[in-house]
């Protein structure tokens, strides 16, 4: 398994944002956003078996693990990872492109956020819509809007495809003014939740390893 960096941090997204967490940041990723914020994992990283980053994981003391990238599902022997992670709560960060289906989620406390690509990202046609098929109550589905195109698109994604989990709508930070997603769900009556990158807010956009 190809690794660019494990560090501990407090989640900024997702529904753990706030809580201290282990962050798994593994090299190598199949899309290239237009908005990508970490563009330094798409190739450097050093080769780690399941077992020494285990034991990286054990030394940081906390339960909360969040395996992201970079793309988390094209690693090889991300299951033996997640079979060594059993007592754990895991969130699995994945870009929506690859099939869910080759890895199936047993343990209750590991959990898919599915990051749908909308199209400011240059990447909306690489996304695999049966996913939300795969997707269960506790799973999570990201949409990270840009402009208004993006908002229009992600919600008519929703009313096509969506089943079951948490939906969260998230701004590109930087582009687009919170308050005009926020005004956009309400007026729509949309039963998404809102949410903004709380490790940029503290540390600002550009701060690797947080």
């Amino acid at each position: 398994m190809k690794v660019n960096e494990i560090f501990l941090s407090i989640q900024g997204e997702s529904l753990s944002t706030g809580f201290p967490t282990i962050f798994v940041r593994f090299s190598g990723c199949n899309l290239r956003c237009s908005f990508c914020d970490t563009t330094y994992a798409y190739d450097s990283g050093m080769e780690m078996t399941h077992y020494n980053i285990y034991e990286e994981i054990k030394k940081l003391h906390y339960k909360r693990v969040c395996l992201t990238g970079g793309e988390p599902l094209m690693q090889k022997d991300l299951r033996e990872l997640l079979a060594l992670l059993e007592d754990y709560i895991v969130t699995i960060e994945t870009n929506g492109s690859l099939d869910l289906k080759s890895m199936k989620l047993d343990n209750p406390k590991h959990s898919f956020v599915m990051d749908m690509k909308v199209p400011s990202s240059g990447c909306s046609d690489k996304m695999l819509f049966g996913n939300f098929d795969e997707l269960r109550e506790r799973d999570e589905i990201k949409f990270v809007i840009g402009d208004k195109n993006d908002y229009d698109w992600s919600k008519d994604v929703i009313s096509r495809f969506y089943k079951k989990g948490i939906i969260t709508f998230s701004p590109v930070y930087g582009k687009i003014d919170y308050s005009e997603i926020v005004r956009w769900i309400l007026e729509d009556r949309l039963d998404v939740r809102f949410q903004v990158q709380l490790h940029k807010v503290i540390w600002g956009p550009n701060k690797t390893g947080v």
